[in-house]
């Protein structure tokens, strides 16, 4: 009697094999105390936001379910620390994703590790694992997704949920169904751009709080679907015409994803940094040779077209707008020697306005060709007695290639937390640097 054929082994599913790389992937001493930086940064976000208009409403919104026992368990929290660390604009950024990854994956992990009372290097790993689901889903959605989705919305829900798998303990099994549950809440749209409306912020803490909820859920028998990215009824064929599946699991070897995560020097879009980079060399040109303003007849910008998409705004209305206004950013980078908050103020505006009318950015090899790897830009200045001046970047102070140093870091979260008024920043400055110990634990924030 001839036995029955065995059926086929099932292929491995992308979220499979994406939580096989990132479950066998050595962490060193020098990966927890890079990623304890990437906290600090993420924090401090997270203590600025409330000097904010949607901060303050957002705050208004957690006392109110405070008040009528809404709840404040770890999804909740975790939503509120991802929403609050995105408005300002100054947290982190994947280039190759186009994902801020701290908004979502570090109030994920903070508020479980919380709940857990993990401590600080298992909280670290977390982060880590996060950092890598949300960079290697967004480098495989392909460039035309991101014209209408937003990419740290959309990849977000996976970093969260994989941050969270690790903290809870999940099987390999379990982590894939919360990784397919994670995919399947995937949303963000761009249209809020449109008026400035404060969607963006929502964006960050759904993303963190869908994650952290489909790896709960996992915990107790919750299925996903393993197929969620490459599936016929996927996140790729959904949304993404020019997937990169490949990109997932490409290179599985590669240094941590959080290592080649940007770090924002200033409080705008990162879209506009190259651009405020190059804008800023040329103002110390233009003041060592006495030169100003008004000497200036037209600048031109080359940048990629994924600035253009989000960032040409020739007149922008308000801080939120001008911080995603090329035209501004650059104008304003010319005028000043600091570009912080205030360069997005309505007094800078006003300061800038005549200056940034003589703005002219475009989309131009080789920075078109060179995105999403390299984020660069030229600016170009063309005086009114014919001298040209130009300065070109590569890429942007912050990126791996031009890093913060330890000691920037630690200053821009200082004054992230000045900006928050937060009393007793160095003891969570201090608290957060040291989570890489055994037995370390985590600060309290004194959030809300």
């Amino acid at each position: 009697m001839t036995a029955e054929p065995k059926p086929a082994a099932r292929p491995e599913s992308l979220t499979q094999g994406l939580t096989t790389l990132i479950r066998e992937k050595p962490v060193s001493g020098p990966d927890l105390e890079n990623a304890a930086l990437f906290v600090l940064d993420a924090v401090a976000n997270v203590l600025a936001g409330p000097n904010s208009e949607p901060g303050r409403v957002l705050l208004d919104w957690w006392s109110q379910g405070r008040r009528t026992n809404a709840g404040a368990d770890a999804g909740r929290r975790a939503f509120l620390m991802g929403a609050l660390c995105h408005i300002l604009e100054t947290d982190d950024l994947h280039r190759a994703s186009v994902v801020h990854p701290g908004c979502v994956v570090v109030p994920a992990a903070w508020a479980l590790a919380e709940d857990m009372e993990a401590d600080g290097p298992a909280f670290l790993t977390a982060v880590l694992h996060g950092f890598e689901a949300a960079a290697r889903v967004g480098m495989g959605v392909g460039p035309a997704h991101y014209k209408i989705w937003h990419n740290t919305a959309t990849c977000g829900p996976f970093g969260s949920a994989m941050a969270a798998a690790h903290l809870l303990g999940l099987s390999a099994e379990e982590t894939v169904h919360a990784l397919g549950n994670a995919g399947s809440q995937s949303a963000g749209l761009w249209q809020f751009l449109e008026t400035g409306a404060m969607t963006k912020h929502l964006h960050a803490g759904h993303a963190a709080e869908a994650g952290l909820r489909a790896a709960e859920l996992a915990k107790v028998g919750f299925t996903g679907p393993p197929e969620i990215l490459e599936g016929e009824k996927g996140f790729f064929k959904a949304a993404c015409p020019d997937a990169r599946p490949e990109a997932v699991l490409a290179e599985p070897g590669a240094p941590w994803q959080l290592a080649l995560t940007s770090i924002k020097p200033w409080p705008s879009c990162r879209h506009t940094h190259p651009a405020i980079d190059a804008a800023s060399e040329l103002r110390g040109k233009l003041k060592a040779d006495g030169i100003g303003p008004e000497a200036i007849e037209r600048i031109e910008a080359e940048v990629y077209q994924a600035a253009m998409d989000v960032c040409d705004r020739p007149i922008p209305q308000s801080d939120y707008e001008a911080k995603f206004s090329l035209q501004h950013a650059i104008a304003i980078s010319l005028l000043r020697d600091e570009v912080d908050f205030a360069a997005f103020g309505p007094e800078a505006r006003e300061e800038a306005r005549s200056l940034a009318a003589r703005v002219h950015p475009q989309a131009a090899e080789p920075y078109l060709s060179a995105y999403p790897v390299a984020w660069g830009s030229a600016v170009r200045l063309r005086l009114k007695d014919g001298k040209v001046m130009e300065v070109k970047r590569t890429h942007a102070k912050g990126d791996p290639e031009a890093a913060l140093s330890r000691d920037e870091m630690i200053a821009k979260a200082e004054m992230l937390l000045r900006h928050g008024g937060v009393r007793e920043s160095a003891r969570i400055v201090d608290g957060i640097l040291a989570l890489g110990a055994k037995d370390s634990a985590l600060p309290p924030l004194g959030l809300a």
